[in-house]
């Protein structure tokens, strides 16, 4: 009774645009409540606090239509009902092995109180690391086919912060080095955004479970008030057309202490369904070569000619290295017809079952199967997603029938270039995380998993953890890849892997082909890294397949810092992230899931750091012998790149060791078990 007279008493004083909680949950812990609100007008707005303190302000929530009234008011609280979930879950393949999946969840029912009486359901979930909400449109006569023009969700930032943000809806997709500005300069941005509050909170904003759905940009609007930006619809079409009943995505904010438990956190993967394809033992994480750095160093050409790359002896040498060198498979682009000329304007030229003459693609899958590699199949689509479709079957039929087990596809473009069939048949150009190609990405993973391919798409939709869902696929690339420091204007800065740990890899793994060991490209300032955190990338980054990405005779040159990438393995039982701070340092530690051997990599951005690592991950009275990368004393990314140590000594858990990095450096480390005595 008391509440009740002081709510009404409140709203009396503060107006119509005022309202108590119509609803809210806690997370397990306690610490985190997010909680909807119904003003006097019949807005919905949600809002989340930590400890009390607000994290994000009530924020509007909501719909404009394109072919009815908007769905955003008059709304009224009909029903609700609430439960509790605990599991854990095992990953096939992953940087954790174990996964535990813990919330609070609350489904409210919002009915117009108008003459419309529609309703829509809001689904809030409480995790100890952060929040998410989506919405669900019942099967009701009022609202069977939902036309979205814009979602209207905010996302209300509750205190000043520093924000590192890539910008959206521009041609190169998510090619761009990430910025790093207060909240309120931030413009137009796509997602995961990550911020760290001027009271050093940590906040990102992604989006889980994006299926048959729009991609979500961020748009300030005011202040710190963000709105969703739904990718527009091809040719022109609404954002999103779907009937009734269907779930959006899931809007996620991850909030954590640190920076390091943001990178910590697996609620994305919790955010989707679990496996949908059964059994796939079949995909085995590797590490892999391949015909490629060549061709963005312009020694060969992905086109036929006599500087062409693909060839059947260079195919043959590169399988005996991988072979040699106990990589999984090799990775071979440019094989098929449709190279020749302006590949990128010509994608409806692309053959994907016809190998160029100087390609022999039956004799080179037998050799490497004789040496127990794995050809990595390629398709590159020039984003003509309809041209690919129609010959996708065919396709993969016939790298099934080769025994080609996993295929990088990619999808170069401007933006808003894509040729993609929507759910009508009809070609339309279409943005690369529009709903249509949504749709076509995960129809290609679907088709390939009925002949167990795995899929790791290039110029990719971005990532909202649908791995856990379908675990072939396994990775993608996107913000920059190694490829920038071949020809990039400008090449990938220091502080570039740094950024990318706490912002792009939030939403999954990535395909970044670590490695180069040639510190002079196109690109005139050549790699702007050292040799010790080339090696460190392979534990910082993660993906389950890992590129040994440099040209054979670098390797082949250089057979001690080699050594690291042939012993670093590629899927992990445990992950710890040690230290780290947006954009400027990370040190992660990772255990091997085949053996009790632990690696640990450790980046820098420009700047010299000493950092003192705690050796508490490994096995109490254990015995192990560290393999030691790291920077010399003159190691620096301007001048001294290839400056490195290798070296070894014995340590026990509770140890300490003490990292330096030089300027653009890394620490790499193999911690190998040793035999009791």
């Amino acid at each position: 009774m008391l509440k009740s007279a002081l709510a009404l008493c409140l709203s009396l004083l503060l107006g119509s645009a005022w309202a108590a909680p119509a609803a809210g949950l806690s997370s397990p812990d306690g610490r985190l409540r997010i909680q909807l609100d119904i003003d006097g007008e019949g807005h919905a707005r949600y809002s989340v606090l930590r400890n009390g303190q607000a994290v994000i302000s009530p924020s509007r929530l909501g719909f404009l239509l394109t072919d009815a009234p908007k769905l955003d008011r008059h709304f009224t609280l009909t029903a609700r009902s609430e439960r509790s979930f605990d599991e854990r879950w095992e990953q096939p393949w992953g940087e954790q092995r174990y996964i535990r999946n813990h919330y609070k969840e609350l489904r409210l029912t919002l009915t117009e109180d108008a003459s419309q009486k529609r309703s829509i359901d809001l689904i809030l979930r409480a995790y100890d690391d952060g929040v998410a909400l989506r919405y669900q449109f019942p099967d009701q006569s009022m609202l069977q086919n939902v036309n979205i023009g814009e979602e209207l969700t905010e996302f209300n930032i509750a205190s000043p912060a520093t924000a590192w943000w890539n910008t959206a809806f521009e041609w190169n997709r998510e090619e761009y080095l990430f910025k790093r500005t207060p909240v309120q300069e931030v413009g137009l941005a796509q997602t995961p955004m990550t911020m760290r509050t001027d009271k050093g909170l940590h906040i990102s904003i992604h989006e889980a479970a994006l299926v048959d759905y729009a991609g979500m940009n961020l748009a300030r609007v005011e202040d710190r008030r963000f709105k969703a930006m739904l990718t527009p619809g091809s040719g022109g079409l609404p954002k999103v057309q779907r009937r009734a009943p269907f779930a959006t995505p899931w809007r996620m904010i991850l909030i954590t202490e640190t920076a390091a438990q943001l990178a910590e956190s697996r609620m994305i993967l919790n955010l989707n369904e679990p496996n949908a394809i059964g059994d796939v033992s079949w995909f085995k994480p590797m590490k892999y070569v391949g015909i490629w750095w060549e061709m963005h160093q312009d020694i060969a050409t992905w086109g036929s000619g006599d500087k062409h790359g693909a060839t059947t002896a260079n195919a043959l040498k590169h399988i005996d290295f991988a072979a040699k060198n106990g990589f999984g498979g090799v990775l071979i682009e440019g094989w098929n017809q449709g190279w020749d000329g302006d590949w990128v304007a010509n994608g409806d030229k692309f053959s994907f079952t016809r190998p160029y003459p100087d390609f022999d693609l039956e004799r080179i899958t037998s050799y490497a199967k004789s040496k127990g590699v794995q050809l990595i199949g390629h398709h590159e689509t020039s984003a003509n997603a309809a041209n690919y479709e129609s010959q996708l079957g065919a396709a993969l039929d016939l790298y099934s029938r080769l025994g080609v087990g996993s295929v990088k596809t990619g999808y170069v473009s401007d933006a808003a270039q894509a040729r993609v069939p929507g759910a009508d048949g009809v070609v339309r150009y279409g943005w690369h995380e529009g709903q249509d190609m949504a749709r076509h990405h995960l129809k290609v993973v679907q088709e390939a998993a009925k002949r167990h391919i795995a899929i790791n798409p290039h110029e990719p939709v971005k990532d909202t953890g649908l791995r856990r869902t379908y675990p072939n696929w396994i990775s993608r690339e996107g913000s920059r890849g190694q490829e920038f420091n071949a020809w990039g204007n400008p090449g990938n800065p220091p502080e570039h892997e740094a950024n990318l740990v706490f912002t792009r890899l939030l939403a999954g793994p990535m395909d970044f082909t670590p490695g180069i060991f040639g510190m002079k490209t196109r690109q005139p300032t050549g790699v702007a890294t050292t040799w010790a955190k080339q090696l460190a990338l392979y534990v910082v980054i993660y993906s389950p397949i890992q590129m040994a990405a440099d040209l054979l005779t670098n390797y082949e040159a250089n057979p001690k810092p080699f050594q690291f990438i042939k012993d670093v393995p590629t899927d992990w039982s445990e992950t710890r992230v040690l230290n780290g701070e947006v954009g400027d340092f990370v040190t992660i530690a990772r255990k091997d899931r085949n053996s009790e051997d632990w690696f640990l990599g450790a980046v820098t951005d420009e700047h010299a750091r000493s950092l003192n690592i705690k050796l508490d991950f490994l096995t109490a009275g254990q015995r192990y012998r560290a393999h030691i990368y790291r920077d010399g004393a003159k190691a620096n990314y301007t001048t001294a790149r290839e400056d490195i140590v290798i070296e070894q000594r014995e340590v026990k858990a509770g140890a300490s060791l003490q990292l330096r990095l030089a300027p653009g450096g890394g620490q790499a480390i193999r911690f190998e078990k040793l035999a009791a005595r």
